[in-house]
Formats: structure tokens, C-alpha cells, sequence
């Protein structure tokens, strides 16, 4: 029987040939099959609705069409592996704010020069060594200064002077970097003398009385501001009291 069909569709090429508008497919791209040129589609037999095969047919250029059992099946396409979204950066935690505790810082620079405002060189060092220690990590809020003298001579007369003397320290901090706007300045003249010197008689001579007196010519500084609070202490571990040994049975 396949004899007979190898026949033919062996005869159906030979008379397709002679056929107009039939061509071999040795002509055209599929040279295993005899191919209709007016339409471009393979040939089929009218009794058996087979392919007709050319003498150039083998099994490697067999189609599906024609041969599905010939033709190896294409494997699926893989599936694309699906697109992970991009992980979202990880939110850093703000940093937190330090607690603030208030602090008030107190300087007074005493033993000004009689009758004088201008500070000597031990009295600036005193101020820069304050400020350098005791000001650290402190965030300034205000500097009060107040000049003070002693009660030698007349009210007015010292009240200028008291001024004078708080002028040239607020002078000296403002050329140290510190805003002017945060300070504050008066002049009390002698009217708040250092306790001690309520001991200094005007019995004494000029010169002891004005030695006692110096502690008043001064300048107080008062610095407020904040600065962060001190990271409390670890508690000690408590070790688990010993229990006392037994002691043997005798």
C-alpha cells in the first residue's frame, strides 16, 4: 500500500509538472515539496489531501504541514523569569536630640587698676582660660556684664567708671568671636561691694585703703546658655550573693 501511494504521489509530481503555475521546489525555498508560484502554497493530492513530494524530499526538510511527525516540536519558550522590583533603601534613623540641661557660668574678674578701665594681661588670660573651659559645648544664650568699683569718690564719677570697665571686657569677648547681640552690659558704680571689704576702714592711709578695696573694682560675667546632658552612669552588676559551705556532717 505505501508502495502504491510513493507511486502516486511520485505520478501527481510528474503530472503537476506539466501543469501551468506548478513548479518544482527545487525552485523555490521549500525544495522537498512541489509548490503552487501563482500562489506560493504546497501542493496537495486531490484523492488523498497528501503533500506531493519531490525526488529531492528527505526527511530532514520535511514541515509540519505536511509531516508533523517528522518535524521536532520547538520546546516552549522558557518563561521569563519575573523582574524583582529593586529593593527600597533601608529609612536611616534620624539621629536623636540630645537632652539639654540650662547652664549659668560666673566669672568675676577682680583688682582693676585704680581709677582705671583697661585690663592687664593676667585678666585676659583669666577670661580666655574660662571661656575655653567652662564654655565647652555650651550653646550661648546671653552674657550679662556689669562693671563694678571701689567707693573712693564721687557716685557719678564711679558710675562712669564702672561703665568704662564693663565696656572694655565686653569689647575683649566680642574680639573672641562672640555675638554682641547676646550681650548685655551696665555699670553699677560702688553701689555692690564684695562683702570683705566692709573691713577696709577710711582710717587707713590712701594707699591701704585703696589695696583693701581692690577685690570691688571688678567686672562680673554671668554666661546663660544650654548644653547637652551627661550620658547617665551604668548601674554595677549586682554579683549573686555566695551561699556560705556546707559544712560536714561530723
Amino acid at each position: 500500500m505505501q508502495s502504491m501511494n510513493r507511486r502516486a504521489l511520485t505520478g501527481l509530481a510528474v503530472a503537476a509538472a506539466l501543469l501551468p503555475g506548478v513548479a518544482l521546489a527545487a525552485d523555490s525555498k521549500n525544495q522537498g515539496y512541489l509548490v503552487d508560484t501563482i500562489t506560493g502554497n504546497i501542493v496537495t493530492s486531490a484523492t488523498t489531501g497528501l503533500c506531493v513530494r519531490t525526488s529531492d524530499w528527505t526527511p530532514a526538510r520535511a514541515v509540519a504541514q505536511c509531516d508533523p511527525d517528522l518535524v521536532k516540536k520547538a520546546p516552549p519558550p522558557a518563561p521569563k523569569p519575573e523582574a524583582k522590583p529593586a529593593p527600597k533603601p533601608e529609612a536611616k534613623p534620624k539621629p536623636k536630640k540630645p537632652a539639654m540641661m540650662n547652664v549659668e557660668l560666673k566669672l568675676s574678674v577682680q583688682n582693676f587698676d585704680f581709677d582705671k578701665a583697661t585690663m592687664r594681661d593676667d585678666q585676659r588670660k583669666e577670661i580666655d582660660e574660662w571661656m575655653t573651659k567652662q564654655w565647652k559645648g555650651v550653646t550661648l544664650g546671653a552674657l550679662i556684664v556689669t562693671g563694678h568699683t571701689d567707693r573712693i569718690g564721687s557716685a557719678a564719677y564711679n558710675k562712669k567708671l564702672s561703665e568704662a570697665r564693663a565696656q572694655t571686657v565686653k569689647d575683649y569677648v566680642v574680639g573672641k568671636g562672640v555675638d554682641q547681640k547676646l550681650i548685655f552690659w551696665e555699670g553699677k558704680g560702688f553701689a555692690n561691694p564684695v562683702p570683705v571689704t566692709k573691713f577696709c576702714d577710711n582710717k587707713m592711709s590712701r594707699k591701704q585703703l585703696i589695696e583693701c578695696l581692690a577685690p570691688n573694682r571688678r567686672v562680673d560675667i554671668e554666661a546663660v546658655g544650654q548644653k547637652p546632658k551627661p550620658a547617665p552612669k551604668p548601674k554595677p552588676e549586682t554579683k549573686p550573693e555566695a551561699k556560705p559551705e556546707a559544712k560536714p556532717k561530723p
